[in-house]
């Protein structure tokens, strides 16, 4: 697999790094598609900080909504694609077709110009929200789950925008009866080292609250979650392993409430005034009202969300990080970048 060229979107985003410097460190030749050259600087001091090979990463201006010619000229040369960009808002949007027609529309025409370049292989980020919402807020999920869309009391505009990009990928795929192969991974609420002070996930996002003292106190709510380094490592496996074709795979590494993060943050970071008392369910509704960034989370009040990962850990011999080091070095990364004092 080493030299082989692989067009990666989203490069500067809190998993596209982390997934960029996998495959630098495995000898893959990355083209990185960004939608502003300002951030090639950045992300080029980022990528060299942890001895990935600069000389074999390149970038591509180009956006979600641009045109299939643009993504058919960004395709050439190329040997497989891993498709991470995707529109994510910190609040909810007005206007749900601002993420869903970009997600599904830009992963249509990635496939549709990978397709006609002769990429091998396009490995897709969908999410576990692709999976578990919708139907049931409580029990197991599996790889044959899908979340019900027309619920949208029980989905936000996000979840909706991924996973009718997936679906979409995947009846493109069918139709052209697997002239392109794809495969797609679906993520926990992802966790793990921050490289980046302007550009990391909402879970780290959670973390700093807890340690900056913007969160008193804690919502009883809790995630599937993984580790970013282990996202990144399904990526990689899923490109390489000949029977990832046609599959979707759950990427996830347990549950945690935000009382479990708290009581591991407590105990490592001793000198923070971590939070340990949990919020009412209606005061937590009382307080989204105020502050956008908690009312996605709502439909995960009284959810208990789970997921059976045992597809990907048999099928591609995935081992993931300990939830309890994810937790850690999140918070040290916070600290080191002084987005936490």
């Amino acid at each position: 697999m080493q030299n082989r060229k692989v067009l990666l979107t989203g490069v500067t985003g809190f998993l596209g790094s982390h997934t960029t410097i996998q495959l630098l460190k495995k000898g893959y030749s990355v083209k990185g598609t960004l939608r502003d050259l300002n951030r090639r600087e950045r992300i080029e001091n980022i990528i060299k900080k942890h001895n990935a090979k600069l000389e074999n990463l390149s970038f591509e201006v180009i956006d979600l909504s641009d045109s299939l010619d643009k993504w058919k000229e960004a395709m050439v040369g190329v040997d497989f694609v891993v498709h991470i960009a995707s529109p994510f808002p910190t609040t909810l949007p007005k206007d749900e077709n601002e993420l869903i027609l970009p997600a599904k529309n830009g992963t249509l025409n990635i496939l549709k110009a990978a397709r006609y370049a002769g990429v091998r292989r396009v490995v897709m980020t969908s999410s576990s929200g692709a999976a578990v919402y919708g139907d049931r807020k409580n029990g197991i999920f599996s790889e044959k789950s899908w979340t019900n869309v027309a619920n949208k009391s029980d989905t936000t505009p996000y979840f909706r925008s991924k996973t009718i990009a997936e679906q979409a990928a995947w009846d493109y795929v069918n139709a052209e009866q697997n002239t392109i192969e794809l495969a797609t991974i679906l993520p926990g609420a992802i966790l793990g080292p921050v490289l980046d002070k302007n550009d990391y996930g909402t879970s780290a996002n959670l973390v700093k609250k807890m340690m900056d003292g913007s969160m008193p106190a804690l919502p009883k709510i809790g995630f599937e979650m993984v580790d970013v380094r282990s996202v990144a490592d399904a990526h990689l496996k899923a490109l390489e392993h000949p029977s990832a074709k046609g599959n979707r795979y759950l990427c996830t590494n347990g549950y945690l409430q935000l009382k479990d993060i708290s009581k591991i943050l407590r105990k490592e970071f001793p000198k923070y005034k971590i939070p340990s008392s949990t919020l009412p369910d209606f005061a937590v509704r009382l307080f989204s009202l105020l502050d956008k960034e908690t009312r996605p989370i709502l439909n995960d009040l009284g959810a208990k969300r789970l997921i059976d990962s045992s597809k990907i850990r048999n099928e591609l011999g995935w081992k993931p990080i300990s939830l309890t080091s994810s937790v850690i070095d999140t918070a040290e990364s916070l600290i080191q970048l002084k987005i936490v004092q």
